[in-house]
């Protein structure tokens, strides 16, 4: 850069802005179809996470039924880790055009789990045997209609009408 050229100066500046809105508007763009699916080892399961890692699909195929829920539960959390880890990886390498060394690649990267945090989630999740499951409670019968109306007592007889205290003033008969 030329101090002495002002003008060379502020085309440079402004060919750099241009080049960041670019990358900019490139991110933005893939950062929304940054999703990815993963499909659970034994293929009971199939998790697809967003560039933020929120689920936005879990299928569990007629597998996930036998596995009982201990089992069910450890296999669909190790799977949506799995596809998280994937996403964010994806981000990170949407960020890499804008420079490796700023904080907010740094950021995404330090959200990404380190492959030894995985190692000991799928041992964790490897250890549930698939028969320590309580049995499911039997379901609950399925709601019973309204009993009907007691009868209502018939009115009394033989009592006359001045000794009703309810009697309304306003009703002369």
């Amino acid at each position: 850069m030329n101090p002495a050229n002002p003008t060379q100066w502020v085309e440079e500046y402004e060919a750099k802005l241009a080049d960041l809105k670019k990358k900019s508007e490139d991110l933005t763009e893939n950062f929304a179809a940054s999703t990815a699916t993963v499909t659970s080892k034994d293929g009971a399961v199939i998790v697809t996470v967003g560039p933020n890692g929120g689920l936005q699909d879990l299928v569990l195929k007629r597998r996930a039924v036998e596995l009982g829920s201990a089992r069910l539960t450890a296999v669909i959390l190790e799977t949506a880790r799995q596809a998280q880890k994937q996403a964010a990886q994806q981000v990170l390498e949407l960020f890499k055009p804008l420079g490796e060394g700023t904080e907010a690649y740094q950021m995404v990267s330090d959200s990404i789990p380190d492959d030894d945090q995985d190692v000991e989630e799928t041992e964790s999740y490897n250890e549930i045997d698939e028969f320590d499951d309580e049995p499911e409670p039997a379901p609950a019968p399925p709601p019973m209609s309204r009993p009907a109306a007691a009868p209502q007592p018939a009115p009394a007889r033989g009592r006359r009408r001045a000794d009703d205290d309810d009697d309304d003033d306003n009703q002369p008969w």
